[in-house]
């Protein structure tokens, strides 16, 4: 069967808010909560962006069995792989086994703010295999000296380490980066409802293992259907340029500017938007029907945020799960 989740999206949010909505996401019945890890939002318009770590240990002490995940981090440049192993690690306690470290190599919007540079897609899937390599052995509890080029490691250990460690999801764009992650991770994450995406992780896995698909879907639901698409461009046009764009974009004003001719049709041929439940069920088969395993809902952004969470979510989980 299917498992569905609700985004907590950081860029849309302030984080009191967003643990208000992951309760609210676990009574209405949800499966697993994913959260964006952002420094800045996509577009000045959405105008948030906590920090993800801190509300994900907030969320962990608010709820009490829904899963968490990170959709996703970048371990490469805004952070060491090493703190990331120990943060993962602290969280994995936390929430008493319910933890999944989604990971991907980044955007340019997040990682420029440190001044390392941005590097090419190749480098940082180096930088992503590396950092991968590093979690797994912290994770471990051993004694930890790794030495790669990009990252050293010096005579490290995660202290409070879990047992098993932390399952690992990878963002993974086409058949390079499966080849490349498919071995190293867990479970594969993705935008796109590619059915062959998902077929080729799995027979990249070494050795063969269950390997979960995990998506994500836009939506935006409002009792009125023009606001519902107003509100779509307002906050999600960046949206239309793909993730080619997205991944290379510096900052909101360059998103402002990159989608100034995006027009609100233009969204609302890419994302369900208006009241019809199910319809806005419906725009998610895509990600059913390629064997999507999890699919995290977004709803666009905060003014409807708590009506949605309070009166919309579980009515719209059961036309998710007749899916």
């Amino acid at each position: 069967m299917t498992r569905f989740g609700y985004t907590l999206m950081t860029e849309q949010s302030d984080p009191r808010s967003l643990v208000r909505y992951a309760r609210g996401a676990e009574e209405a019945g949800y499966d697993f909560l994913a959260c964006s890890d952002h420094f800045s939002p996509w577009l000045v318009s959405q105008g948030h962006a906590p920090y993800a770590w801190t509300l994900l240990g907030a969320v962990a002490q608010a709820t009490r069995d829904i899963e968490l995940m990170t959709y996703v981090t970048c371990p490469t440049i805004r952070y060491h792989p090493a703190v990331v192993a120990q943060k993962a690690a602290t969280l994995q306690l936390l929430s008493d086994g319910r933890f999944v470290l989604g990971l991907g190599s980044g955007e340019n919007l997040n990682e420029h703010v440190v001044g390392e540079g941005w590097p090419s897609v190749a480098v940082r899937q180096d930088m992503l295999v590396e950092a991968i390599e590093i979690i797994r052995a912290l994770h471990r509890g051993d004694l930890v000296t790794y030495e790669g080029a990009y990252f050293r490691v010096d005579s490290a250990r995660v202290w409070d380490a879990p047992d098993g460690g932390v399952p690992i999801g990878a963002a993974v764009s086409g058949a390079e980066s499966v080849a490349r992650f498919a071995p190293l991770a867990d479970h594969l994450i993705s935008t796109e409802p590619d059915a062959a995406l998902g077929d080729a992780w799995d027979a990249a896995r070494c050795p063969a293992a269950a390997s979960r698909r995990i998506g994500q879907v836009p939506i935006s639901w409002d009792p009125d259907e023009g606001t519902a698409v107003a509100r779509a461009h307002e906050q999600f046009r960046w949206f239309a340029g793909g993730w080619s764009v997205n991944a290379d974009l510096p900052t909101p004003a360059g998103f402002e500017g990159a989608s100034a001719f995006v027009r609100p049709e233009d969204v609302a041929e890419r994302i369900a938007c208006g009241p019809d439940l199910d319809a806005l069920a419906e725009s998610v088969r895509p990600f059913v029907d390629a064997g999507f395993t999890d699919i995290a809902i977004v709803q666009v952004g905060d003014a409807q945020q708590e009506r949605f969470v309070a009166e919309v979510a579980a009515p719209l989980l059961e036309r998710l799960r007749a899916l």
